[in-house]
């Protein structure tokens, strides 16, 4: 996918979106606030891992490689979420931002949600770990590429 297309897919927006508010509250906590400042860090890492999942998954074909994309997305979000609790749970007094934050990840949600409806799930090879199979596919199943017949053109 080319980079002015993924800049308009409006999933990939809203996590540039996530990303400047996390920079916005990042900056707000002041430097004696040390568990908070970690807190922060942590979430912005998060943040900053979503556009280049979409990105990679975007890019990919197969099945498998997009849903290991979505479950990482899926892990940043969730956890930039949670970690909004210690932030309250400290005395953060800009929770105006954390609100707005977790507004942000719930239209997030509701986007990655219908996204992840859109893949391929015949654009696929087995996943031998199990983990990102298409539905009614195992790890273990018969990959049906084995029956074609091949003739090595070195031979």
């Amino acid at each position: 996918m080319d980079r002015d297309r993924l800049q308009k897919m409006p999933l990939f927006k809203k996590a540039m979106e996530i990303l400047e508010i996390v920079d916005q509250i990042v900056n707000l906590v002041p430097e004696e606030e040390e568990y908070l400042k970690v807190t922060a860090e942590f979430m912005r890492t998060d943040a900053m891992q979503i556009p280049p999942k979409i990105a990679g998954a975007a890019g990919a074909g197969l099945y498998d490689l997009r849903m290991e994309n979505a479950a990482i997305i899926r892990k940043c979000a969730r956890q930039i979420y949670v970690q909004c609790n210690i932030f309250v749970i400290e005395g953060f007094t800009d929770t105006e931002y954390l609100d707005l934050l977790r507004n942000e990840i719930e239209e997030f949600r509701i986007l990655f949600a219908e996204w992840v409806k859109t893949f391929d799930k015949w654009d696929y090879i087995i996943d031998r770990w199990g983990l990102f199979n298409p539905p009614g596919v195992n790890y273990d199943d018969k990959d049906p590429d084995d029956d074609i017949p091949f003739k090595n053109p070195f031979d």
